[in-house]
Parts: structure tokens; C-alpha cells; sequence
């Protein structure tokens, strides 16, 4: 598919418009020598359009993908002549995914690209809600792209004025010589096309007003009866026309009406609203109504700087429309001239208490009278008492049960203007839109005063933790409202103090008794930690596996200096990494493991403290009752479940400080977040019901764009995450290259994947609620797991030496053994990963088979046994290893390996790139290159197209693999596993 969407990108491309726009249509075609010939002129001397014989040939091997068709299409040759040529026609809405990539791909024509650029445009406008129902000049249902404004008119244009001769080369049908289509209206009956062809879901009935504008592409139907509905929906869409409101003073003892009563306060001004006309072909274009009624109708439509003949029939629609969102505005409808309207009291508050914004939703925009003062702000600021304000006092102000009291301030011009409270009851004394205040008159909502005031009365106090969150974000949600929060005093310079740049710090000097030459990212991750600590606040370190974090946490230790000793939990796995790196790092410091069955915690005397997470779950009560100076929690994604007995059990250890160590903070879902941070800094995110309203299901949906940032700012001064990319981390890091190999299924896999896609998708769709999801997950276990090898999914002995060929039964393995061959032919070493430890079994005996010397590490390996294992494979004893993801995924230090292999994907592609850094860390000398195996047509297949997308989200919001899998309706589930054919077929 790559490859045909690579070949037709490459030719010439044009746009078909139809009526409805949605069955407009896309056509390719080759502008050579071969298939697009000058026409021979026939036997009368007229230009012919016969079709050559190399022409037709060139029909069958377009590619012709099941929503094309191959169509013989006249063009008009660079010669003016027209010429028939074979043409790939698609639907505008197969044309559009190949379009958005022409921008960007290799080779594409001029057409091509520009017909690409005109598809994103079309998306940009389609994001932003540019969106009109309406009817087609035939009378059928259609979306267009509107109103747009005059930049997004600009934009057309200039856009239009690119438009390559081959873009728009289909001759109108008309008499006489042939013409070309204009190339701005072409290119607008693209964007309703695209417009036609978006929206239609059923969510879309409501918003147009009938089903017809849902209904899917199909045998369209006109629609007379909505004519004049249309007509009045199109208002500033055709004409180019929209209207807004201009508010004025009306001072009586003015000369005039508009001029301002600033410096008359003798008696209260009156206001009235001026309608005023904009064109939307020219920006500057802007004249109240009574000019456009009173200049004649004649030289309408005379002059760019007049306005259309339609003019006046828009605006009265537009009116109409505004009249029903705003009432004040009925007496302009029944006037000759509807040029402006007296506003009473009742009329001002409504239009400052939510009016305003209706209108602008509707494309009405509001003018009100320069450095009139309307908008009333309140935000809260938060202080502490001044006993807090020395560093010393710090840690204090944070206390459990602390309490802080959030001070309103309000203003109508900013921070600056802040109002007193005598002010501010004035304000809402008045009981009126206008009043008069600091000797002008000011315009403000009554409602918002009544509110104001009502806070001054009700004062709130928050928690500290809570506090410290507001005061982070800059915001937050009181009484059901948002609004700015600031801190003052201790709070502020807290504040200052977390937010401040890591990168822009001062290092500090490596500390007394380290064995090492910190690298500067790791220093400054050194003084990140002391401060938190040091405020009695926990802190992630998130930094990418093998950047150093367990010699930045063993200098923290050291720099604290603390008579009590750190507690260190972490897998079993690297119980013998972290001693040896303390005794390699900080020798002499004291360092034992509290694991096995001789464990004791008698005579600690400072140092460090090694457990396991299985050890510290049983072992709960008795660590709890030792003195801790630092608690820390390596591989810390282990808990990301707060509901577990681990993530229980670890919050009951006291400490004065909490450290999280791991490089996927987020693996599946932001509750994970929530679980590490609310570890090491208790209350900093609310509750987990609260924290998953507030924050991960508006950031997880898209529902509220600022939630994400918000969250950012609130994480980010507790959450330090550095990668090997980012400039100065790691540029002694050699290259990183990654591969997809797709191999096909072999005969026999072929058939077990459609058997068990048949048997399974029957069994499903009698089921339902628990049963049906378990049915799914083993679905999809029993797919991945044929895709691997048939042995895996039946279960089936390994040959020995003398058996059937293994690799014969599995493409996979086939392919595996090609790359085994040239790695180890170069001397290399590899790391294969998979997540079945069957699978890893079958990979042991087959090597073994052909005489190739392999360890395997799995879950139920011993520690002893897992650190012999690494250090053979580091000393070059063995050159594969041969590893379970789940269990060997983390921590291990394997830089011997050039090559890491992913036999099977994982559904979370953070958990690979944790993987693959087993060999991609500091150490690393040689270039590595990934590699991972892909069956081909399969359900593997798909998920590696979600992994790809899923891969840029994997800092913020991933998906939560195959459980989210399980909710697919069954159509969408069989799509899911469907086995397509593979180029080439099966074997």
C-alpha cells in the first residue's frame, strides 16, 4: 500500500467537483510522454482525443485500490490540446488520507502537493468548527467551509494563486475553444467537498438541524422544503457579509450623540447600539447600517469598496438571528433603517451578563466604547504567616493540617486598579450597569458585583497542599468558577523556588565520600532532589533508563548526611546492581540487604537498606517502625496501582522524605501519575476520585485543552524527566537505529489464525459483560501467540537436533535466524526480547539446535542465578540473551549488546524503549540497532500502527492496552483481527 500511494502521489492530480460537493472526486494520472500523449488531430483537423494503444495499456496497471475506479479522463495538454489519458478516480473521501501526505512525500508532483496543501487547509477550517449546513445549488443536503473571515479568505486566495496549470487541466464542458476552471472556485468547491465529506456523524443531526445532514455518502436526495432555512444559515457565507454591534454613549447634554460624558458627571449617560456591516472580501471594509440603506442601490456591487447587492438582505438575516439571542434588538426588524437601537438598564446587564458572548459565538461581534471599564475579575491570593518566611520555617508551612486562607481581590482593569472594599460596595450598591467611580464612568455586570461581594463575605481556607497546587496552576475551580490565584509572602517564594529551571541552577559540588565524577545533568538532578527533600516534599525522578538516577540517588544520600539510613525498595532483579554500584560509588558507606530468610534490621547504623517490593509487602510492619531518613522507591511504576497490597503497604513506611525512581511515570493512564506522586508528595493532588475528574479525564478526552497544561504546571516542579535526546544529556551516546521487519504467516500459522478468528469472533458474539471480555483477551493472547510460532499456541514439544526444522513453522523465527547469523557472523551480541517466557523457551531449544550458545532470564529466575546470568552475557561468554520483557524490561545494565530484538510487541511502546535502554544507556560504546518483528496482515500488524501514534503520547496519555481492546463492538473487533493478505501471499 506504501508503495501505491508513494506511485500515485508521484502524478499529475486534478479535482472533479460534483453537486452534492460530497461526491466530488480526486483523479490521477501519468503527465508523460506514454500516457498523456498530445492528441492526434483527427481527419477534419480538429484536436481528437483518442486513446493510444500504449495509454490503454497503462489502464491496467494503475493501481486500483476498492473505493477507486479506472476512468478514461480528458486533459488539456501543456500544448493547449486536450488528450485522453487513463485516470485512478477516487472518492474525496479515499482521496484525503493520501492527499495530507503529499506535502511531505518524496517525489510528489506539483499537483499532488498542492492539492495536499488545499486537504489541510480544509482540515485546519473543519478544526476550528468552520462548518455550515445548508443546500446545493441542486437542492441536495451539504456542508460547506464557513463563515470564513478575511484572513481565512487570504489564505484561500493566495493558495488559489499557486495553483499549478496541471491542477485544474480538466476542460469545462462548453462550446468553442476549451476552458480551464477558475482556479479560486475550484479550489473552494474542494474545501466544501472536504466540508461534505467530514461531518457526518449522527452528532451532526442536531447541529443541522435534520437527519439528512448525518446521513452517511450515498444516493442523495434534494431538499427543496429547507430552502429558506438554508438560506438564512448561508448569511456571510455567500454574500460575504456579517454585521456586529457598536455600543455608544448617548449624552444629552452632549453636542452629539457618541461623544463620551467622561468629564460630564452632572447626569448619568444613556447608551445605545449601533448596528454596523463588515465585508468579509475586505477587512477594512466597515460602515453602520443607516450609510449602507441610505447609498444607492445602483452602485451596489460598483466597486471593491462598496458593498455586494446582497448586502442588505444578509444583514437583515444575520439581525434576525441576533435577535433571537438578544431581544433588545426586535425594534431594528421592524424599522426602515435599522441603524441603532436605545439601550435601557435591563438591556446593558444582559448584554454584559452573557449576551455579548452568545452573539460572538454566533459571528457578532460586540464593540464597546473605548477605556469603558466592564469586565469585573476577581482572583484569590494566598499568603502565609510571616513565622513561615525563613528557609528553616519552610517545611512547616507544608505541614499536615496546615491551613491557608485564600484573600480575594477584585479589579476592572487588572492587578493596577485593584478596588478598595468601600468601592466595591459602592458598586453594588448601585444596582446598575453604569456608574460612576474614580471620577469616570464605568460599565460593569450587576450580577458580578452581587457575586464579588458575596466572596468578600465568605472567605475560604484550603489546605496547604492545596494551596501549593493553586498557587503552582495559577488557578482554581471555587464555588464552581476558575479563577487566578497568586501567592504572597513564604508562599511565593516557595513557589519561585520549585518553578525555577533545573537547567539554570547552580551545581553544586559532587558531595564528600562519592567515588565519581557526576556529569552536569546529573548534578543539577542532585540539587532538584536536595531542595525537595530538604522542604520535607517528596519528588519522581523520571529521567531515561541508563542516564545515571542510582548514582544521582547514592550522591543524595550522601549529601543529606543524614544519621538515618535509606531505605531503597526495587525488584528483586537489582538488588545486586544497587549494591554494587554503593560500594563502587560510595565506599565505606554501610549497605545491606534486607531480603532472604535470615533478613534482620538490627544494628542499622545509617547507610543504605536494599529490599524487594514482594519483601517490603510482608515485611511492612517491621520497616515501618524503623527510622528512615529517605524512602526510596526504584523502578517505581511496580505500585502504579495505589489499590495494590505493594502500593499499600509502601505508603504505611514513614520518612521525612520520598524519592521515586523510574522511566516510565506514565505507562498506561494518568492514575499512575497519581499513585507515585501521591506517594512521594501526599495530598499534592487531591484525592484519586477528585484527581481523575479534575485532571485525567479532561487531559484523556481532549475536553478541556488547558487542563493538560494546567496538570503540566502542577507535576512539573515534582516530576524531573530528562531523555537522551535532549541537547547536552548524553552526546557520547552512540546512534540508535530502529527497524520493522514484517514477515509472513507460514501455511500452518495461517490456518490456526483464521480457525481460531472464526471459532472465537462465533463465541464472542453469543456472549457478553465479564464473559465476552475474557473471551477477547484470550482472542487475542491465543493470535499473538500463533503469530510467534504454532508450538507456542499447541503447546507442542521442541524437536531436538534431529527433529523437523522449527523455524520452517514460524516466519518469525525464520527471520530471526537470518539476523542471528549476520550479527554473530560480525562478532556481535543481542538482547531478543519477548513477552512470553514459552516463547523464550522455544528460542532456547532452537538455538541450541544449531549450536548457538544463548542464557535465558525470566520472572522465576533466581537473583544469584540473574546476576551470573549478567555478567556471563557483559564478559562475552554467551552472545545471545534471550530475556522476558516483564521481568528483564528494567534495570539491568547490558551495554555488550549492538543489537536488541523485539520477537513480539508489547501494547505499550514505552515498555519496548525501557527494554531496548538495557543496551542503549551510558556505557554504551557501539551503534544499536533495534529491531523489531512484525507478522505481516495480522492483528500484530495493527496494534504496530497504534503503537506508532501511541508512541507520541507515551509522556502524557496512553491507551490501556488490550483491556481497552475489550470494549470494541464485535464489527470493530473482527476488523481488528481480520488476516489480511500480505504482499506475495503465504508460504
Amino acid at each position: 500500500m506504501l508503495t501505491e500511494t508513494s506511485d500515485l502521489l508521484r502524478r499529475s492530480a486534478v479535482f472533479l467537483p460534483a453537486d452534492p460537493p460530497r461526491n466530488g472526486r480526486v483523479a490521477f494520472w501519468r503527465n508523460d510522454a506514454d500516457t498523456a500523449p498530445p492528441a492526434r488531430p483527427s481527419a477534419d483537423g480538429a484536436p481528437g482525443t483518442e486513446t493510444p494503444a500504449s495509454a490503454r495499456a497503462a489502464t491496467a496497471a494503475l493501481p486500483a485500490p476498492p473505493d477507486g475506479v479506472v476512468e478514461e479522463l480528458t486533459v488539456i495538454t501543456p500544448a493547449l490540446l486536450p488528450a485522453a489519458v487513463p485516470a485512478l478516480v477516487l472518492p474525496i473521501g479515499a482521496a484525503l488520507p493520501l492527499l495530507t501526505r503529499a506535502r511531505t512525500a518524496p517525489g510528489a508532483s506539483a499537483p499532488a502537493a498542492f492539492w495536499g496543501a488545499a486537504s489541510l487547509l480544509a482540515l485546519r477550517f473543519a478544526a476550528r468548527g468552520l462548518l455550515l449546513p445548508g443546500l446545493s445549488p441542486a437542492g441536495y443536503d451539504a456542508w460547506r467551509t464557513g463563515p470564513l473571515e478575511a484572513a481565512d479568505l487570504e489564505a484561500v486566495r493566495q493558495l488559489a494563486a499557486a495553483m499549478p496549470p496541471e491542477a485544474h487541466c480538466v476542460p469545462l464542458e462548453a462550446d468553442g475553444p476549451p476552458r480551464l476552471p477558475a482556479p479560486e472556485p475550484l479550489l473552494r468547491a474542494f474545501l466544501d467537498a472536504i466540508a461534505d465529506t467530514l461531518p457526518r456523524s449522527p452528532a451532526a443531526a442536531a447541529a443541522a438541524g435534520g437527519p439528512a445532514f448525518a446521513a452517511p455518502a450515498g444516493p442523495a436526495r434534494p431538499l427543496p422544503a429547507l430552502r429558506a432555512w438554508a438560506d438564512e444559515v448561508a448569511v456571510g457565507h455567500d454574500a460575504g457579509v456579517r454585521i456586529s454591534l457598536r455600543v455608544e454613549f448617548v449624552d444629552p447634554n452632549a453636542d452629539g450623540p457618541g461623544s463620551s460624558p467622561a468629564d460630564r458627571p452632572d447626569a448619568p449617560p444613556a447608551l445605545r447600539a449601533v448596528l454596523q456591516l463588515h465585508s468579509l472580501a475586505d477587512a477594512g471594509l466597515v460602515a453602520d447600517a443607516a450609510d449602507v440603506w441610505a447609498a444607492p442601490a445602483s452602485t451596489a456591487g460598483a466597486a471593491p469598496t462598496v458593498f455586494p447587492p446582497r448586502a442588505r438582505l444578509d444583514a437583515l438575516r444575520a439581525l434576525r438571528r441576533a435577535a433571537r439571542l438578544w431581544p433588545a434588538l426586535t425594534p431594528l426588524l421592524g424599522a426602515a433603517v435599522p441603524d441603532a437601537v436605545d439601550l435601557a438598564d435591563e438591556d446593558v446587564a444582559e448584554l454584559l451578563g452573557g449576551a455579548a458572548e452568545a452573539l460572538a459565538a454566533d459571528g457578532v461581534q460586540v464593540h464597546w466604547p473605548r477605556g469603558l471599564a466592564r469586565t469585573l475579575t476577581s482572583r484569590a491570593v494566598v499568603d502565609s504567616p510571616a513565622a513561615h518566611a525563613a528557609d528553616s520555617a519552610l517545611p512547616g508551612l507544608l505541614s499536615a493540617g496546615a491551613l491557608l486562607s485564600f484573600d480575594w481581590r477584585h479589579s476592572l482593569g487588572g492587578p493596577a486598579e485593584d478596588l478598595t472594599p468601600a468601592e466595591l460596595d459602592r458598586l453594588a450598591e448601585a444596582s446598575r450597569p453604569l456608574v460612576r467611580l474614580r471620577d469616570r464612568w464605568i460599565l460593569v455586570d450587576p450580577a458580578a458585583v452581587r457575586r464579588a461581594r458575596a466572596r468578600v463575605d465568605r472567605p475560604v481556607t484550603v489546605s496547604a497542599a492545596d494551596a501549593l497546587a493553586a498557587v503552582l496552576t495559577g488557578s482554581a475551580e471555587i464555588d464552581g468558577e476558575r479563577v487566578e490565584v497568586t501567592a504572597a509572602g513564604a508562599l511565593a517564594e516557595l513557589r519561585s523556588r520549585l518553578t525555577a529551571d533545573p537547567e539554570r541552577t547552580a551545581v553544586p559540588p559532587a558531595p564528600k565520600g562519592l567515588d565519581a565524577t557526576l556529569r552536569d545533568y546529573q548534578l543539577r538532578g542532585l540539587a532538584w532532589l536536595d531542595l525537595r527533600t530538604s522542604l520535607g516534599l517528596g519528588a519522581c525522578l523520571a529521567d531515561d533508563m541508563g542516564l545515571g538516577k542510582t548514582i544521582t540517588l547514592i550522591a543524595l544520600h550522601l549529601h543529606r548526611d543524614r544519621p538515618e539510613p535509606t531505605l531503597v525498595v526495587c525488584p528483586a532483579s537489582l538488588l545486586g546492581n544497587w549494591q554494587r554500584e554503593i560500594e563502587r560509588f560510595a565506599p565505606g558507606t554501610p549497605v545491606r540487604r534486607f531480603h532472604g530468610g535470615s533478613r534482620t534490621l538490627d544494628g542499622l547504623d545509617g547507610g543504605f537498606v536494599l529490599t524487594t517490593y514482594a519483601t517490603m509487602r510482608l515485611d511492612a510492619a517491621e520497616l515501618a517502625a524503623a527510622p528512615w531518613g529517605m524512602v526510596v522507591a526504584d523502578e517505581a511504576q511496580h505500585v502504579k496501582n495505589p489499590r495494590s497490597s505493594t502500593a499499600k503497604a509502601l505508603r504505611t513506611i514513614p520518612a521525612p522524605a520520598r524519592v521515586a525512581l523510574t522511566g516510565t511515570p506514565v505507562e498506561n493512564n494518568l492514575s499512575e501519575l497519581w499513585a507515585l506522586l501521591d506517594w512521594t508528595t501526599p495530598g499534592l493532588l487531591g484525592r484519586l476520585g477528585t484527581f481523575r475528574t479534575r485532571w485525567a479525564e479532561p487531559v484523556e478526552s481532549g475536553r478541556d485543552p488547558q487542563a493538560a497544561a494546567r496538570l503540566a504546571a502542577l507535576v512539573r516542579p515534582f516530576l524531573l524527566r530528562r531523555k537522551k535526546s535532549d541537547p547536552g544529556i548524553a552526546p557520547e551516546l552512540p546512534p540508535k537505529t530502529e527497524t520493522d521487519h514484517p514477515v509472513s504467516l507460514t501455511r500452518e500459522q495461517t490456518g490456526l489464525y483464521e480457525a481460531v478468528v472464526r471459532e472465537t469472533l462465533a463465541a464472542i458474539a453469543a456472549a457478553d459483560g465479564m464473559e465476552r471480555r475474557g473471551l477477547v483477551v484470550k482472542l487475542l493472547t491465543s493470535l499473538k501467540q500463533i503469530c510467534n510460532h504454532p508450538a507456542q499456541y499447541l503447546k507442542d514439544p521442541i524437536p531436538g537436533p534431529t527433529g523437523p526444522r522449527d523455524a520452517a513453522r514460524s516466519g518469525k523465527l525464520e527471520l530471526l535466524d537470518e539476523l542471528l547469523d549476520t550479527i554473530l557472523a560480525e562478532g556481535g551480541s543481542v538482547l531478543v526480547f519477548t513477552q512470553y517466557v514459552a516463547m523464550a523457551r522455544i528460542l532456547e531449544r532452537h538455538l541450541a539446535s544449531r549450536g548457538i550458545a544463548s542464557e535465558l532470564l525470566h520472572g522465576g529466575t533466581p537473583v544469584p542465578r540473574r546476576e551470573e546470568l549478567v555478567d556471563r552475557f557483559q564478559s562475552g561468554e554467551v552472545p545471545v540473551f534471550l530475556l522476558s520483557l516483564k521481568a528483564a524490561g528494567t534495570g539491568l545494565n547490558l551495554t555488550r549488546a549492538g543489537h536488541v530484538v523485539h520477537f513480539d510487541r508489547w501494547w505499550n511502546p514505552a515498555v519496548e524503549e525501557q527494554a531496548t535502554d538495557r543496551a542503549y544507556r551510558i556505557g554504551q560504546t557501539q551503534p544499536v540497532q533495534v529491531h523489531r518483528i512484525i507478522a505481516e496482515g495480522t492483528v500484530e500488524d495493527r496494534i504496530a500502527e497504534l503503537l506508532e501514534a501511541k508512541r507520541a503520547l507515551a509522556d502524557a496519555v496512553l491507551g490501556s492496552g488490550e483491556s481497552a481492546l475489550t470494549e470494541l463492538t464485535d464489527a470493530e473487533l473482527a476488523e481488528l483481527v481480520a488476516l489480511r493478505p500480505a504482499p506475495g501471499g503465504n508460504r
